[in-house]
């Protein structure tokens, strides 16, 4: 009799605990339901449940929590956006006007009778204020139009690109007393690349190298597609270097440093498919690309 008494308690107790674990379950998929609703449209409403589960309700209460707080920090990211815009947007009209006049006289000059050196150093001079006239119009129409010009990929031979960025910059190092070394393979390594892009992330790097030198850089391009500039960085740290690529980050050192640099050459380099990486050796800042083969 006992036994019987005892398999029916056992029965009871077994049936009490499985109807709690499927309010349990049925809780949770409520929980999961709304959450993904949530998440996918932009509202303030939070996670309401049908259920009077304490435990289930105090997991939505924290759920909404985290809710609020993400949405605070979309608004932020987005008005961070939005300023951002404006701000290249201000930044390209006040570049066109002196840019203008430099052409102007430029024209001016190429119509005077000049020495050899002066005519190649004019011409130069022409190229990089062309290539200054074309990144401002691309930036006033990425900030126009609230979007990301459209890669256009072709082959593009790497050597080429590496010693067009550094001779572009050559006179620059020259007037800090730095003569960049540069190794590069001997066969020539080409990749299907976005040619603009390349030359922007390129030039983005080279600039920062030369700005935080303590007066050396090497630049070197692997036969497998990997491009490294490195450089002594005397007053950076690992914690500073870990944060290079995020946008508006500036050290101490870079004064006249926006923190845009490095942040958009990450996102041309993994937009082209890409990758970038930087780390901290020794007092050496090492900042490296990989562009692998492509079928």
């Amino acid at each position: 009799m006992f036994s019987w008494v005892l398999c029916a308690l056992l029965a009871a107790v077994s049936l009490v605990l499985w109807v709690r674990l499927r309010m349990l379950q049925n809780s949770l998929d409520e929980i999961a339901r709304e959450m993904a609703s949530r998440l996918g449209e932009d509202t303030n409403n939070p996670l309401f449940l049908s259920t009077r589960d304490a435990h289930a309700r105090r997991l939505a209460a924290m759920l909404n929590g985290q809710l609020k707080a993400l949405r605070r920090q979309r608004l932020q990211y987005e008005n961070g956006n939005r300023q951002l815009e404006q701000a290249v947007t201000d930044v390209s009209h006040d570049l066109r006007t002196p840019l203008t006049a430099i052409r102007g006289y430029m024209e001016l000059l190429e119509q005077q009778p000049l020495p050899e050196d002066a005519a190649r150093y004019l011409t130069q001079i022409g190229g990089r204020v062309r290539a200054m006239v074309e990144l401002t119009e691309e930036m006033l129409s990425y900030a126009s139009s609230g979007g990301e010009r459209a890669l256009k990929k072709e082959p593009v031979d790497l050597n080429a690109a590496v010693e067009g960025s550094v001779a572009a910059l050559y006179a620059s190092f020259i007037a800090r007393g730095i003569a960049p070394a540069v190794t590069l393979p001997e066969a020539r390594v080409v990749r299907m690349l976005d040619r603009a892009a390349l030359a922007r992330v390129l030039e983005n790097l080279l600039s920062n190298a030369l700005k935080y030198s303590g007066g050396d850089v090497a630049v070197t391009l692997t036969a497998d597609g990997v491009f490294t500039c490195a450089n002594s960085a005397p007053g950076l740290d690992k914690v500073q270097v870990g944060r290079l690529f995020d946008r508006f980050f500036t050290v101490e050192t870079a004064n006249a440093s926006t923190g845009l640099g490095l942040s958009i050459a990450k996102s041309l380099t993994e937009r082209m498919g890409g990758t970038i990486e930087a780390r901290y050796e020794d007092g050496t800042l090492f900042i490296s690309l990989r562009f692998a083969a492509q079928g």
